[in-house]
């Protein structure tokens, strides 16, 4: 007789009890990879507790059958957890609205206790702000602005900063948790029908009253002076989750500039405020696939998309209610990611996502390895151009050095594709509190250290440019510079191994004259276009001199074929057509000083 496996006390099973479905997921909290929060196993039912609670416009009771449904999917996922080896201890049960607020939500909660064993915990509405608050938190290395939920029953609002600047470890955020509204996805779809059946003035009072609510909500989180200098400023950013955000989120994917877009997971997904507030482009969107049944958006259901009218009134009504907002940033994490992080030790918390991502893939010296590489960075003089300076710190490079080598074992065909599509399809797509441009920059690195471009085929290639459109021009440049650079470093130590002092790079700022190559805002001419006169265009252009030192005989043995190819590449990345951005004229020559590769006796 086969015997269930050893128990895993690191896993943790959580069934959320959401509005418009339960979702049921295990996940390994063991310490070396708890600030991830990586998944085991995830699954979820489309049992709406909100939906079985109306009978047209009537309240009523959850019905038996929709109860025993809960109750017979609760002891599937128990005998689930039992194959994972979950200890029984570590399995929870938490609801939120729909079951807090049920006629019988009693008779609900002890159905379960009857069959299952288990209890439910049931968050209070500020509970559930708090948990959301924290499952934002998880969801990326920094949370500083406003965060909201939109579940199927209620919205909850709050502000977050995390880490914070005096107490790093602490996640900071509105005494009163959140504040807690009536106005989830399916909530507001049943009002809005129902205002929109008596007419335009019943809407318009609807729209009112929910942008009421969302001032004096805004007003009641008290959110701190430093956050409101922001406002002022730039504007705060706009951190959103729940069922209802993700599915608009998914439709500005849809509508996006950059198409394909080249990131299907919604988590760090961001767009600037004029596209969240076009409401008009997105409903239209949705219109457009309800209409045509051969046409589909990724992710959103046909129960999502009838709920954007809804979800579209109140980002009309949180134009009017919030302050100045400069980005809007959607997250993965909620009930299940907050209830979990909201646990995890400080020193935890406050790990990098990628750092722990990808700690089970890094070379043995990877410790050695990030200086190197860091050397390879010139530092910021009163001669550079500000724009032009490497925006990547020690911290980032440091992370970064962790990947340099998952895919070198892989066939020469596909390395650099593997690496091209590991944030997103590949071995670190999983990796939860990474924004889209932290995993588009990551990609385009370590594939342009397995040759870049010339490397990929057709396909490749246009996934490629999208993941480079994603990207500020400075960092899409100094990405590929960095690539080629790793790729060098992989060449001289290629086990991931550094013994002695045979080699070394380093990294300067060549300063010239205005006119002379390299010179700060050189005039360079180009023409506009096939047939049009040339015309002169000023650019600020500054010169990286990029340095390999060899030392001795065993310094002259690395300096094969393959590491010359490689050197070449990082200085071809300074010519002018590799330039990212040739309308704004963001470039860095790089040049190589043949004399250090001589190598002292």
């Amino acid at each position: 007789m086969p015997h269930l496996p050893v128990e895993k006390p690191g896993y943790k099973a959580i069934v959320d009890m959401g509005s418009n479905g339960i979702r049921f997921s295990i996940t390994d909290t063991s310490p070396e990879v708890a600030r991830i929060l990586p998944v085991i196993y995830q699954h979820r039912t489309g049992i709406s507790l909100y939906d079985a609670q109306w009978q047209g416009s009537d309240a009523i009771p959850i019905p038996s059958s929709t109860i025993n449904e809960v109750t017979a999917a609760l002891k599937a996922f128990q005998r689930t957890c039992a194959a994972f080896g979950v200890p029984k201890s570590n399995v929870r049960i938490v609801a939120t609205e729909a079951t807090r607020t049920a006629k019988n939500s009693v008779e609900l909660q002890q159905s379960i206790k009857h069959e299952t064993g288990l209890d439910v915990e049931m968050y209070p509405k500020d509970t559930e702000g708090l948990v959301g608050a924290y499952g934002v938190a998880s969801s990326f290395d920094a949370v500083r602005g406003l965060v909201m939920d939109l579940g199927g029953g209620s919205t909850q609002i709050t502000w977050l900063v995390f880490p914070d600047h005096d107490h790093p470890e602490k996640v900071s955020l509105s005494d009163k948790f959140s504040v807690s509204m009536p106005y989830g996805a399916a909530a507001l779809l049943r009002r809005l029908r129902e205002a929109e059946a008596s007419g335009a003035d019943a809407v318009a009072a609807l729209k009112s009253e929910i942008t009421t609510a969302m001032k004096d909500a805004v007003h009641a989180i008290g959110i701190p002076d430093h956050l409101l200098a922001d406002a002022d400023g730039k504007g705060l950013n706009l951190y959103l989750s729940g069922g209802g955000f993700r599915g608009w989120g998914f439709v500005q994917m849809h509508t996006h500039p950059v198409q394909p877009y080249p990131i299907p997971l919604i988590n760090g997904f961001r767009i600037a405020p004029a596209a969240f507030y076009n409401t008009s482009a997105i409903t239209s969107a949705v219109a457009s696939l309800v209409s045509d049944d051969h046409s589909a958006i990724f992710r959103v259901s046909a129960r999502r998309a009838t709920q954007v009218p809804a979800v579209a009134l109140l980002v009309e009504c949180l134009l009017a209610a919030l302050p100045t907002i400069s980005d809007v940033f959607f997250a993965q994490g909620g009930v299940r990611e907050g209830t979990l992080f909201r646990e995890l030790a400080n020193d935890i918390r406050t790990q990098d996502p990628l750092h722990v991502a990808s700690a089970p893939f890094a070379p043995p010296h990877a410790h050695l390895l990030a200086p190197i590489l860091s050397h390879a960075i010139p530092s910021h003089d009163t001669h550079t151009p500000g724009e032009l300076t490497c925006p990547y710190t020690p911290a980032d490079i440091s992370a970064f050095a962790g990947t340099l080598y998952m895919h070198a074992a892989l066939p020469s065909d596909v390395r650099a594709a593997a690496a091209l599509r590991s944030t997103t399809t590949g071995a670190l797509a999983g990796t939860h509190g990474l924004s889209h441009v932290r995993r588009a920059e990551l990609a385009v690195l370590l594939c342009e250290s397995y040759g870049g471009r010339k490397a990929l085929t057709g396909a490749d290639l246009v996934f490629y440019t999208s993941l480079v459109r994603l990207l500020p021009a400075a960092k899409a440049w100094w990405v590929m510079y960095l690539g080629r650079v790793a790729g060098v470093v992989r060449g001289v130590w290629p086990a991931g191994v550094v013994v002695g002092d045979v080699a070394r790079l380093s990294a300067g700022w060549v300063v010239r004259g205005d006119g002379e190559k390299g010179g700060e805002g050189r005039v360079e001419k180009e023409k506009e276009g096939k047939g049009e006169k040339e015309k002169e265009k000023k650019r600020k252009v500054a010169t990286v001199r990029f340095e390999l030192e060899l030392h001795g005989p065993e310094g002259a043995a690395l300096w094969t074929e393959d590491v010359q190819g490689k050197v070449r590449a990082v200085e071809k990345a300074g010519k002018r057509k590799h330039w990212v951005d040739l309308d704004t004229g963001f470039g860095v020559d790089v040049v190589v000083r043949r004399s250090i590769y001589t190598c002292p006796p």
